[in-house]
């Protein structure tokens, strides 16, 4: 509303965000390609004859010219080769029958599982065993581009050579067999630079046929020439496979069992590069940091799942008690307290003064002023105010000061007890001010909160604000009122007792949310603030995206300002501390920061959790989302036609009001001023808002019988003042030109040190008249 001297907004933080959700998505990306390895479930469909000649070795290289050579395990020994490890329960009790038996054997291991499990590959080195690559993934090559194909195997040889130094030479590509099963050679091709080893006898110990079954598969026979064999000790239930090889090396008299490479007289493998190293590592690194961060945002999902839910049902059920508690006092006859007086700051308000002025005027509240505020408009509000020419209305004009100063100026020039304030976009129910003072009647009661309802609620975004206010705002407030820590009183529509006002120095200037900062300060004097759900008002809401975004923003930085400001309420007595400044750095502060995690990870689910699993978390989620904005609506004793709505809210609407978040946090961080967002008026509240009615339904200008508009309307009981309120026109203390105590006139909301302490940091005192 002020001018206020600022500096532009930081920007590189989003750039910051966009990096670090990018690395994110990556990081759980990387998580679910590698987590989702399986084992050997069979080999992959064989569409024709071999293009292989029969008598074709198992070990197998083609040249640059195209050709293929091979090479076989001579007679009398045997290559045991185990694929899809190493698993940390079948691999170690393996490679104990191994060491018992002084055997050797060849590990296809795959990639994935080397660095989570790097102490068994190089107990697989140590023990003189040989190791081959089984692709990152256990992915079928076959079905692969060539890039992925490459991929695979860089990436298993760099966590091969990080785990144990060295580098490898052979390669065995998943779902294979026997040189007479393999359909093309493009699985060959492939692994170009390396040795593929299929199998003489493959033994299909992954069908789990039995430990007879799998020993008389691998040994070949006693006059045979050697053999490959296949086996597997990672990828499922091997039970029966460490059965059989200790039946296979414990045979005696049988073949000598030899590692691939020693079965065709290749020389052991060389040390690895320091580059392949170094890229295993880090591969290594990045793999278990995947896993970190896969697992603490499984965490932080569960942790703000269960906050939500807990919050939803304390929302629930505080708003069922407290409109059965509003339904009895509802019940009861209206009382007149004596004048109210209603002060609107305007600063160019010209589209919807009138509007407000009018519904003010024709409240059906017996003693009533209206003192209109001009805070330095430039538009024609101060002329249209003049033109009405209503009674019971003083126009107050003043150079540019800002919201808070205005309001303190009307405070000051106001004659009642009870003062509305009430933003210059506001058009009250004929009822509305009446309803609202009916709380003053408990003398501890210092604030009362009205029911601000959204005007232009046509298209997408004003039925979003709607159910954002019916459903948001006004179910917290119905909480916050029974838990007696109502953190504010809506500039929209609220009333002070003049007591309260005086106990704060006024309404505070120094944040960006008077509104908050001044309701804070009423708790910490010792006063309530409650809510008066029947005292309904009607306001503009934002009509743009980037309207919503900066009235977001002032709301969302001021509120951390004022939390920040009274932060010392946590260790004073009262419910504010305790449970509203709790309950906001919560759901307002903390948990819409990781809102921009939880949707990388919603991401991350389409392509990596069941999309059944992923459907109905959504589907759950969304249908109690609705039930609770439905009951909110029926409360309100609003249609439920705009909850179509909900689900569309998750695409846009709560991805700006948490980015709102994340710029506010940034900028109270940084710290320097922030100015006040001013937002353009189109006079929508006006001509949105439906036929106003009395309590009794009629139309203005149509009074039901009985009811006297000036003097004393149907309802109210005879004019009588609460306890402690005095019944003089003039307010103890304060002269109609002068501002209350320690009131400056004019303030610039700062960041969160704030330049005068209005509230004194002691503990709030029992409820006073």
């Amino acid at each position: 509303m002020a001018r206020h001297v600022s500096r532009r907004a930081p920007r590189a933080h989003w750039l910051l965000l966009l990096l670090g959700m990018a690395v994110l998505l990556a990081e759980l990306c990387l998580n679910g390609w590698v987590t989702g390895v399986g084992g050997e479930q069979g080999p992959a469909p064989v569409t024709g004859a071999s293009v292989l000649p029969a008598g074709t070795g198992p070990v197998l290289q083609v040249d640059a010219g195209g050709a293929v050579r091979s090479a076989a395990i001579p007679a009398g020994a045997v290559a045991l080769t185990f694929d899809d490890g190493p698993d940390p329960r079948w691999t170690p009790l393996i490679l104990d029958a191994l060491r018992r038996h002084h055997a050797r054997a060849t590990f296809f291991v795959v990639g994935a599982r080397v660095n989570q499990h790097p102490e068994l590959v190089r107990r697989i080195v140590a023990e003189g065993h040989e190791l081959g690559v089984h692709t990152f993934t256990h992915a079928d090559l076959a079905t692969l581009p060539a890039w992925r194909q490459r991929l695979e195997l860089d990436l298993t040889r760099n966590a091969i050579a990080a785990a144990t130094g060295r580098t490898v030479r052979l390669m065995r590509p998943p779902y294979s067999s026997t040189p007479s099963a393999l359909p093309d050679l493009a699985t060959v091709r492939a692994a170009s630079g390396y040795l593929t080893v299929l199998t003489d006898r493959d033994t299909e110990d992954w069908r789990r046929p039995g430990v007879d079954a799998i020993v008389a598969a691998a040994l070949p026979a006693a006059t045979g020439p050697g053999a490959v064999v296949m086996l597997h000790d990672g990828g499922g239930d091997r039970s029966q496979t460490v059965a059989a090889v200790e039946r296979i090396v414990s045979g005696a008299g049988g073949p000598r069992f030899v590692t691939v490479s020693e079965g065709i007289g290749l020389p052991p493998d060389e040390p690895a590069g320091a580059g392949t190293v170094a890229r295993g590592h880090a591969l290594r690194w990045a793999q278990a940091g995947a896993g970190w961060v896969s697992a603490a945002m499984w965490w932080l999902i569960v942790a703000g799942t269960a906050l939500a839910l807990l919050r939803l049902a304390v929302q629930v059920i505080a708003a069922r008690r407290h409109a059965r508690r509003a339904a009895a006092q509802g019940r009861r006859p209206l009382r007149s307290f004596g004048l109210v007086s209603v002060v609107v700051p305007a600063y160019n308000e010209a589209a919807n003064i009138a509007a407000t002025v009018r519904s003010l005027v024709g409240n059906d509240y017996p003693q009533l002023e209206v003192i209109v505020v001009d805070d330095g408009s430039t538009d024609a509000t101060a002329a249209v105010v003049t033109r009405l020419g209503l009674p019971g209305v003083r126009l107050i004009r003043q150079a540019n000061a800002g919201k808070p100063a205005a309001l303190n100026a009307g405070v000051a020039a106001a004659r009642g007890q009870l003062l509305v304030l009430v933003d210059g976009d506001t058009v009250f129910e004929p009822d509305a001010v009446g309803r609202l003072v009916q709380p003053f009647a408990d003398p501890s009661v210092g604030a009362v909160s009205g029911n601000t309802k959204v005007a232009n609620r046509g298209g997408l975004l004003g039925r979003w604000q709607h159910l954002e206010y019916v459903v948001g705002f006004n179910l917290d407030r119905r909480m916050f009122d029974l838990g007696e820590c109502m953190p504010t009183i809506p500039g929209a529509i609220g009333a002070f007792r003049r007591a309260a006002l005086l106990d704060v120095d006024g309404v505070p200037g120094d944040t960006l949310a008077e509104d908050t900062d001044l309701t804070m300060a009423v708790l910490r004097a010792g006063w309530r603030a409650v809510y008066a759900e029947r005292a309904v008002a009607w306001t503009e809401a934002p009509a743009t995206l980037r309207q919503l975004w900066r009235q977001r923003y002032r709301w969302c930085y001021g509120t951390m300002q004022a939390a920040w400001k009274h932060r010392r309420a946590l260790r004073e007595r009262g419910q504010l501390g305790r449970r509203g400044l709790v309950y906001l750095a919560v759901f307002q502060m903390l948990l819409p920061l990781t809102a921009p995690l939880v949707d990388v990870y919603a991401v991350y689910s389409l392509f990596f959790l069941p999309p059944a699993q992923v459907a109905a978390v959504w589907c759950g989620f969304t249908a109690l989302q609705v039930l609770a904005a439905g009951y909110a609506l029926r409360l309100d004793r609003e249609r439920l036609g705009s909850l179509w709505t909900v689900p569309l809210q998750q695409v846009v609407y709560r991805q700006l009001l948490y980015l709102v978040v994340v710029q506010s946090t940034v900028a109270a961080l940084l710290g320097g001023r922030q100015r006040w967002q001013v937002m353009a008026r189109t006079g929508l509240a006006a001509a949105a808002v439906p036929p106003q009615r009395g309590p009794s339904g009629a139309a203005p200008g149509h009074e039901p019988t009985g009811v006297e508009p000036v003097h004393g309307p149907a309802g109210f009981a005879p004019s009588q003042s609460p306890a402690g309120i005095a019944p003089s026109h003039e307010p103890a203390g304060i002269a109609p030109s002068q501002s209350p105590a320690g009131i400056v006139p004019s303030h610039e909301p700062a960041g969160f040190a704030p330049r005068r302490r209005t509230t004194p940091d002691r503990p709030g005192r029992p409820g006073r008249p």
